[in-house]
Protein backbone atom coordinates (compact mmCIF):
# COMPACT_ATOMS: atom_id res chain seq x y z
CA UNK A 1 0.00 0.00 0.00
CA UNK A 2 1.19 3.68 -1.26
CA UNK A 3 2.17 6.15 2.05
CA UNK A 4 0.26 9.39 2.04
CA UNK A 5 2.42 12.07 -0.02
CA UNK A 6 4.18 14.16 1.97
CA UNK A 7 2.68 18.19 1.85
CA UNK A 8 5.34 20.72 1.28
CA UNK A 9 5.83 23.10 4.13
CA UNK A 10 5.79 26.17 1.53
CA UNK A 11 2.49 25.96 0.89
CA UNK A 12 -0.17 27.98 2.90
CA UNK A 13 -1.45 26.55 6.33
CA UNK A 14 -5.20 26.90 4.86
CA UNK A 15 -4.42 24.89 1.60
CA UNK A 16 -2.65 22.29 3.72
CA UNK A 17 -5.03 21.79 6.54
CA UNK A 18 -7.70 21.67 3.41
CA UNK A 19 -6.15 18.68 1.59
CA UNK A 20 -4.89 17.32 4.53
CA UNK A 21 -9.05 16.58 5.37
CA UNK A 22 -9.08 15.37 2.60
CA UNK A 23 -6.63 12.38 2.70
CA UNK A 24 -7.01 11.73 6.45
CA UNK A 25 -8.48 8.28 5.47
CA UNK A 26 -5.84 7.41 3.19
CA UNK A 27 -5.80 3.97 3.85
CA UNK A 28 -9.65 3.57 2.99
CA UNK A 29 -9.00 5.60 -0.53
CA UNK A 30 -9.32 4.09 -3.89
CA UNK A 31 -5.82 4.29 -6.42
CA UNK A 32 -7.29 6.05 -8.09
CA UNK A 33 -7.66 8.46 -5.60
CA UNK A 34 -4.24 7.82 -3.64
CA UNK A 35 -2.79 8.43 -7.26
CA UNK A 36 -4.32 11.92 -8.18
CA UNK A 37 -3.10 13.43 -4.71
CA UNK A 38 0.27 11.78 -5.26
CA UNK A 39 0.36 13.12 -8.85
CA UNK A 40 -1.31 16.57 -7.21
CA UNK A 41 1.66 17.07 -4.93
CA UNK A 42 4.61 16.15 -7.30
CA UNK A 43 3.14 19.21 -9.72
CA UNK A 44 2.88 21.23 -6.80
CA UNK A 45 6.66 21.08 -6.39
CA UNK A 46 7.22 22.07 -10.49
CA UNK A 47 4.86 24.65 -9.96
CA UNK A 48 6.50 28.43 -9.12
CA UNK A 49 5.10 29.75 -5.75
CA UNK A 50 3.07 32.87 -7.40
CA UNK A 51 0.41 30.34 -7.81
CA UNK A 52 -0.74 30.53 -3.92
CA UNK A 53 0.20 34.12 -3.75
CA UNK A 54 -3.26 35.56 -3.45
CA UNK A 55 -4.67 32.75 -1.31
CA UNK A 56 -1.48 33.65 1.11
CA UNK A 57 -3.33 37.09 1.21
CA UNK A 58 -6.61 36.02 2.11
CA UNK A 59 -5.22 34.03 4.62
CA UNK A 60 -3.70 36.81 5.97
CA UNK A 61 -6.89 38.87 6.01
CA UNK A 62 -8.36 35.86 8.31
CA UNK A 63 -6.01 35.64 10.68
CA UNK A 64 -5.75 31.83 9.97
CA UNK A 65 -4.13 30.04 12.93
CA UNK A 66 -0.89 28.63 13.00
CA UNK A 67 -1.39 25.57 14.72
CA UNK A 68 -4.52 23.74 14.20
CA UNK A 69 -5.88 19.88 13.45
CA UNK A 70 -7.38 19.90 10.16
CA UNK A 71 -10.90 19.09 11.01
CA UNK A 72 -10.52 22.37 13.51
CA UNK A 73 -8.76 24.35 10.53
CA UNK A 74 -12.06 23.24 8.16
CA UNK A 75 -14.21 24.52 11.27
CA UNK A 76 -12.30 27.56 11.00
CA UNK A 77 -12.71 27.88 7.42
CA UNK A 78 -15.94 26.96 7.16
CA UNK A 79 -17.23 30.49 9.97
CA UNK A 80 -14.53 32.92 8.40
CA UNK A 81 -16.38 35.86 7.00
CA UNK A 82 -13.64 35.20 4.15
CA UNK A 83 -14.69 32.00 3.47
CA UNK A 84 -16.01 32.75 -0.07
CA UNK A 85 -12.79 34.55 -1.13
CA UNK A 86 -11.13 31.67 -0.12
CA UNK A 87 -13.05 28.98 -1.85
CA UNK A 88 -13.08 31.30 -4.86
CA UNK A 89 -8.82 31.44 -4.58
CA UNK A 90 -8.63 27.58 -4.12
CA UNK A 91 -10.83 26.97 -6.83
CA UNK A 92 -8.35 28.87 -9.34
CA UNK A 93 -5.52 27.28 -8.37
CA UNK A 94 -7.38 23.74 -9.00
CA UNK A 95 -8.81 25.56 -12.31
CA UNK A 96 -4.47 25.72 -13.23
CA UNK A 97 -3.65 23.06 -11.98
CA UNK A 98 -6.05 19.99 -12.71
CA UNK A 99 -5.79 20.65 -16.70
CA UNK A 100 -2.30 19.32 -16.48
CA UNK A 101 -3.34 16.34 -14.43
CA UNK A 102 -6.03 15.50 -16.84
CA UNK A 103 -3.33 15.89 -19.63
CA UNK A 104 -1.23 13.31 -18.52
CA UNK A 105 -3.93 10.76 -17.35
CA UNK A 106 -5.28 11.52 -21.21
CA UNK A 107 -1.53 10.38 -22.47
CA UNK A 108 -1.95 6.64 -21.00
CA UNK A 109 -5.43 6.52 -21.83
CA UNK A 110 -7.06 2.95 -23.12
CA UNK A 111 -10.33 1.59 -23.68
CA UNK A 112 -13.61 1.60 -21.10
CA UNK A 113 -16.74 0.39 -21.23
CA UNK A 114 -19.29 1.16 -19.68
CA UNK A 115 -23.13 -0.88 -20.11
CA UNK A 116 -26.46 0.18 -18.57
CA UNK A 117 -28.86 -1.86 -18.47
CA UNK A 118 -32.52 -1.47 -17.68
CA UNK A 119 -35.79 -3.57 -16.97
CA UNK A 120 -37.95 -5.33 -18.89
CA UNK A 121 -41.04 -4.26 -17.11
CA UNK A 122 -40.65 -0.52 -18.64
CA UNK A 123 -43.31 0.80 -20.46
CA UNK A 124 -42.06 2.05 -23.37
CA UNK A 125 -40.51 1.01 -27.12
CA UNK A 126 -37.34 2.14 -28.37
CA UNK A 127 -38.02 4.98 -29.58
CA UNK A 128 -39.34 6.35 -26.42
CA UNK A 129 -36.16 5.24 -24.47
CA UNK A 130 -32.40 7.51 -23.70
CA UNK A 131 -34.31 10.27 -25.04
CA UNK A 132 -31.94 12.75 -23.04
CA UNK A 133 -28.62 11.40 -24.85
CA UNK A 134 -29.75 9.96 -28.12
CA UNK A 135 -27.92 12.66 -30.02
CA UNK A 136 -24.72 11.74 -28.91
CA UNK A 137 -25.10 8.35 -30.23
CA UNK A 138 -26.27 5.71 -32.48
CA UNK A 139 -28.81 3.59 -32.11
CA UNK A 140 -28.31 -0.13 -32.94
CA UNK A 141 -31.02 -3.24 -33.76
CA UNK A 142 -30.40 -6.30 -32.22
CA UNK A 143 -31.79 -9.74 -33.10
CA UNK A 144 -34.37 -10.70 -30.61
CA UNK A 145 -33.47 -13.32 -27.41
CA UNK A 146 -35.06 -14.70 -24.70
CA UNK A 147 -32.13 -14.51 -22.41
CA UNK A 148 -30.90 -11.20 -23.09
CA UNK A 149 -28.70 -10.73 -19.89
CA UNK A 150 -27.17 -14.33 -20.78
CA UNK A 151 -26.37 -13.76 -24.50
CA UNK A 152 -25.20 -10.34 -23.48
CA UNK A 153 -23.19 -11.60 -20.48
CA UNK A 154 -21.50 -8.06 -19.55
CA UNK A 155 -20.75 -9.08 -15.96
CA UNK A 156 -18.36 -11.89 -17.66
CA UNK A 157 -16.69 -8.35 -19.89
CA UNK A 158 -15.80 -7.07 -16.89
CA UNK A 159 -14.26 -10.29 -15.26
CA UNK A 160 -12.25 -10.80 -18.17
CA UNK A 161 -11.35 -7.54 -18.17
CA UNK A 162 -10.22 -7.17 -14.71
CA UNK A 163 -8.72 -10.79 -15.21
CA UNK A 164 -6.80 -10.67 -18.42
CA UNK A 165 -6.52 -6.94 -19.15
CA UNK A 166 -2.82 -4.97 -18.38
CA UNK A 167 -5.50 -2.44 -17.38
CA UNK A 168 -7.36 -5.11 -15.20
CA UNK A 169 -6.73 -5.39 -11.47
CA UNK A 170 -8.50 -4.94 -7.69
CA UNK A 171 -10.91 -1.94 -8.62
CA UNK A 172 -10.96 -1.83 -11.99
CA UNK A 173 -14.16 -3.88 -13.30
CA UNK A 174 -17.54 -2.76 -11.07
CA UNK A 175 -21.33 -4.27 -11.36
CA UNK A 176 -23.80 -2.23 -9.62
CA UNK A 177 -27.45 -3.43 -10.03
CA UNK A 178 -30.76 -3.84 -7.84
CA UNK A 179 -30.61 -7.34 -8.06
CA UNK A 180 -28.45 -9.95 -8.54
CA UNK A 181 -28.57 -10.79 -12.28
CA UNK A 182 -25.00 -9.46 -12.52
CA UNK A 183 -23.74 -11.32 -9.92
CA UNK A 184 -20.58 -13.05 -10.55
CA UNK A 185 -20.83 -16.95 -10.78
CA UNK A 186 -17.45 -17.21 -9.43
CA UNK A 187 -14.83 -15.70 -7.15
CA UNK A 188 -14.11 -12.37 -9.05
CA UNK A 189 -12.15 -9.30 -8.92
CA UNK A 190 -15.02 -8.12 -10.09
CA UNK A 191 -16.52 -5.28 -7.63
CA UNK A 192 -20.00 -5.90 -7.08
CA UNK A 193 -22.77 -4.06 -5.27
CA UNK A 194 -26.57 -5.30 -4.94
CA UNK A 195 -29.04 -3.49 -3.89
CA UNK A 196 -31.35 -6.45 -2.71
CA UNK A 197 -27.75 -8.30 -1.26
CA UNK A 198 -27.61 -5.32 0.49
CA UNK A 199 -30.98 -5.83 2.33
CA UNK A 200 -29.65 -7.51 6.05
CA UNK A 201 -27.06 -4.06 6.03
CA UNK A 202 -29.33 -1.20 4.88
CA UNK A 203 -32.08 -2.17 7.49
CA UNK A 204 -29.67 -2.49 10.47
CA UNK A 205 -28.55 0.75 9.28
CA UNK A 206 -32.06 2.59 9.48
CA UNK A 207 -32.55 0.32 12.91
CA UNK A 208 -29.14 1.85 14.47
CA UNK A 209 -29.68 5.77 12.68
CA UNK A 210 -33.23 5.59 14.14
CA UNK A 211 -31.93 4.89 17.09
CA UNK A 212 -29.26 7.35 17.37
CA UNK A 213 -31.76 9.97 16.26
CA UNK A 214 -34.61 8.92 18.99
CA UNK A 215 -31.94 8.86 21.55
CA UNK A 216 -31.08 12.54 21.42
CA UNK A 217 -27.52 11.55 22.86
CA UNK A 218 -25.46 13.52 19.51
CA UNK A 219 -25.01 16.89 20.27
CA UNK A 220 -23.97 17.65 17.15
CA UNK A 221 -23.19 17.31 13.53
CA UNK A 222 -19.64 16.18 13.98
CA UNK A 223 -20.50 14.13 16.67
CA UNK A 224 -23.04 12.39 14.64
CA UNK A 225 -20.55 11.77 11.76
CA UNK A 226 -18.44 9.78 14.23
CA UNK A 227 -21.06 7.39 15.16
CA UNK A 228 -21.77 6.76 11.43
CA UNK A 229 -18.81 5.85 10.29
CA UNK A 230 -19.10 2.87 13.28
CA UNK A 231 -21.80 1.24 11.76
CA UNK A 232 -19.67 -0.78 9.69
CA UNK A 233 -21.17 -3.94 6.89
CA UNK A 234 -20.90 -7.42 8.71
CA UNK A 235 -19.25 -10.13 7.04
CA UNK A 236 -22.41 -12.00 7.00
CA UNK A 237 -24.16 -8.98 5.32
CA UNK A 238 -21.50 -8.64 2.30
CA UNK A 239 -19.35 -9.87 0.75
CA UNK A 240 -17.22 -6.59 0.35
CA UNK A 241 -16.83 -6.78 4.04
CA UNK A 242 -13.59 -8.32 3.33
CA UNK A 243 -12.36 -5.44 1.99
CA UNK A 244 -11.78 -2.58 4.22
CA UNK A 245 -12.38 0.09 1.18
CA UNK A 246 -15.32 -1.23 -0.01
CA UNK A 247 -16.97 -1.59 3.10
CA UNK A 248 -16.59 1.64 3.88
CA UNK A 249 -17.69 2.29 0.50
CA UNK A 250 -20.88 0.26 0.81
CA UNK A 251 -21.69 2.72 4.68
CA UNK A 252 -20.76 5.87 2.60
CA UNK A 253 -23.39 5.34 0.27
CA UNK A 254 -26.19 4.00 2.06
CA UNK A 255 -25.57 6.73 4.36
CA UNK A 256 -24.49 9.88 2.21
CA UNK A 257 -26.56 9.14 -0.61
CA UNK A 258 -30.32 10.61 -0.53
CA UNK A 259 -32.55 7.87 -0.50
CA UNK A 260 -30.28 5.23 -0.89
CA UNK A 261 -31.33 3.80 1.75
CA UNK A 262 -35.22 3.11 0.52
CA UNK A 263 -35.15 3.59 -3.65
CA UNK A 264 -33.42 0.80 -5.13
CA UNK A 265 -32.40 2.97 -8.63
CA UNK A 266 -31.17 5.55 -6.64
CA UNK A 267 -28.76 3.73 -4.36
CA UNK A 268 -27.25 2.13 -8.27
CA UNK A 269 -27.49 6.21 -9.30
CA UNK A 270 -25.56 7.68 -6.51
CA UNK A 271 -23.21 4.08 -6.13
CA UNK A 272 -22.58 4.53 -9.51
CA UNK A 273 -21.66 8.51 -9.76
CA UNK A 274 -19.38 7.51 -6.25
CA UNK A 275 -17.60 4.42 -8.16
CA UNK A 276 -16.97 7.05 -10.88
CA UNK A 277 -15.85 9.83 -9.26
CA UNK A 278 -13.18 7.80 -6.85
CA UNK A 279 -12.18 4.27 -8.02
CA UNK A 280 -12.57 5.78 -12.15
CA UNK A 281 -13.48 2.04 -13.15
CA UNK A 282 -12.21 0.71 -16.63
CA UNK A 283 -15.61 -1.33 -17.31
CA UNK A 284 -18.64 -0.58 -15.42
CA UNK A 285 -22.20 -2.54 -15.94
CA UNK A 286 -25.03 -0.37 -14.42
CA UNK A 287 -28.34 -2.46 -13.82
CA UNK A 288 -31.22 -0.65 -12.96
CA UNK A 289 -34.80 -2.12 -11.95
CA UNK A 290 -38.21 -1.16 -10.91
CA UNK A 291 -39.39 0.88 -7.91
CA UNK A 292 -41.91 0.42 -5.69
CA UNK A 293 -44.10 3.61 -5.01
CA UNK A 294 -42.93 6.10 -1.82
CA UNK A 295 -45.26 5.65 0.97
CA UNK A 296 -45.95 8.34 3.33
CA UNK A 297 -42.73 10.85 3.67
CA UNK A 298 -42.49 10.37 7.26
CA UNK A 299 -40.98 6.76 6.53
CA UNK A 300 -38.28 8.72 4.02
CA UNK A 301 -37.71 11.10 6.65
CA UNK A 302 -37.04 8.80 9.77
CA UNK A 303 -35.12 6.04 8.00
CA UNK A 304 -37.61 3.59 8.50
CA UNK A 305 -38.41 0.04 6.59
CA UNK A 306 -41.41 1.19 4.84
CA UNK A 307 -42.58 -2.62 4.51
CA UNK A 308 -42.35 -3.02 8.37
CA UNK A 309 -43.65 0.53 9.08
CA UNK A 310 -46.97 0.90 6.63
CA UNK A 311 -49.09 -2.11 6.40
CA UNK A 312 -50.38 -0.92 2.74
CA UNK A 313 -49.01 -3.11 0.82
CA UNK A 314 -45.84 -2.53 -1.85
CA UNK A 315 -46.56 -1.83 -5.20
CA UNK A 316 -44.73 -1.06 -8.23
CA UNK A 317 -44.29 1.87 -9.52
CA UNK A 318 -43.28 1.21 -13.79
CA UNK A 319 -44.17 4.24 -14.79
CA UNK A 320 -42.08 6.30 -12.17
CA UNK A 321 -39.57 4.28 -12.60
CA UNK A 322 -39.43 4.59 -16.63
CA UNK A 323 -39.50 8.68 -15.71
CA UNK A 324 -36.51 7.93 -13.32
CA UNK A 325 -34.74 6.12 -15.56
CA UNK A 326 -34.59 8.71 -18.32
CA UNK A 327 -33.02 11.36 -16.23
CA UNK A 328 -30.94 8.70 -14.92
CA UNK A 329 -29.07 7.87 -17.85
CA UNK A 330 -28.30 11.35 -18.37
CA UNK A 331 -26.73 11.68 -15.02
CA UNK A 332 -24.26 8.50 -15.76
CA UNK A 333 -23.07 9.22 -18.69
CA UNK A 334 -22.41 13.08 -17.98
CA UNK A 335 -20.23 11.70 -14.73
CA UNK A 336 -18.09 9.77 -16.57
CA UNK A 337 -17.65 12.22 -19.05
CA UNK A 338 -16.49 15.01 -16.33
CA UNK A 339 -13.23 13.00 -15.72
CA UNK A 340 -10.31 13.38 -18.59
CA UNK A 341 -9.95 8.94 -18.11
CA UNK A 342 -13.63 8.53 -20.30
CA UNK A 343 -13.97 11.51 -22.19
CA UNK A 344 -12.14 9.84 -25.29
CA UNK A 345 -11.72 6.63 -24.92
CA UNK A 346 -15.36 5.06 -23.12
CA UNK A 347 -17.98 3.21 -25.11
CA UNK A 348 -21.43 3.14 -23.64
CA UNK A 349 -23.73 0.40 -24.44
CA UNK A 350 -27.24 1.62 -23.28
CA UNK A 351 -29.83 -1.03 -23.19
CA UNK A 352 -33.04 -2.74 -22.25
CA UNK A 353 -33.86 -6.24 -21.25
CA UNK A 354 -35.41 -7.78 -24.00
CA UNK A 355 -35.56 -5.04 -26.42
CA UNK A 356 -34.42 -4.84 -29.74
CA UNK A 357 -32.55 -1.89 -30.32
CA UNK A 358 -29.61 -0.54 -28.05
CA UNK A 359 -28.01 3.00 -27.99
CA UNK A 360 -24.39 3.00 -28.38
CA UNK A 361 -22.18 6.41 -27.48
CA UNK A 362 -18.80 5.38 -28.57
CA UNK A 363 -15.58 6.52 -30.44
CA UNK A 364 -15.43 6.32 -34.11
CA UNK A 365 -12.98 3.25 -34.16
CA UNK A 366 -15.27 0.78 -31.56
CA UNK A 367 -16.08 -1.98 -33.31
CA UNK A 368 -19.98 -2.00 -32.70
CA UNK A 369 -20.45 1.27 -34.98
CA UNK A 370 -19.19 -0.64 -37.77
CA UNK A 371 -21.08 -3.52 -37.25
CA UNK A 372 -23.92 -4.76 -39.85
CA UNK A 373 -27.37 -4.76 -38.27
CA UNK A 374 -29.03 -6.54 -36.82
CA UNK A 375 -27.11 -7.79 -34.40
CA UNK A 376 -26.65 -10.68 -32.38
CA UNK A 377 -26.06 -10.39 -28.24
CA UNK A 378 -22.93 -12.69 -28.80
CA UNK A 379 -21.33 -10.65 -31.76
CA UNK A 380 -22.20 -7.59 -29.55
CA UNK A 381 -20.16 -9.26 -26.55
CA UNK A 382 -17.46 -9.96 -29.06
CA UNK A 383 -17.43 -6.65 -30.64
CA UNK A 384 -16.90 -5.50 -26.75
CA UNK A 385 -14.39 -7.73 -25.98
CA UNK A 386 -12.04 -6.14 -28.90
CA UNK A 387 -12.83 -2.92 -28.33
CA UNK A 388 -11.51 -3.92 -24.66
CA UNK A 389 -8.60 -5.80 -25.88
CA UNK A 390 -9.55 -9.32 -24.34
Amino acid sequence: MSTAPKIPDTLPRSFSAFVSDQMKDWPLLFPAEQSYFQRLFALIERTQPVLFASLGEIETKMAFPKALAPIEAVDFLNRNPYYSQWRAAVAEIFAKLDPVLDSEIARSGHARLVVVVSPAQLPADPSRMWLRIENRGKRIPLEPSDNFLSDLNPSSLAHQFAVHSKHGGPYSAWAIEVGQALSPANPSPLVHYSYESLQPYRHRLMREVQRIVESQTVPGPRQLSDRLKKLQILASEGAVAQDPILAEFARAILLSGNGTLLVNNTFVEWATMQAVRRARPSVAVIGFGIRNKVKPFSSLLIYQDQDATNPIPSQQDVLGSYVDLEVFYQYVWQEFEKYAEFRTNTAYVFCCDGMDEMLVIAPPDCPLLESKPPLKLSAVHSALQEWLGI
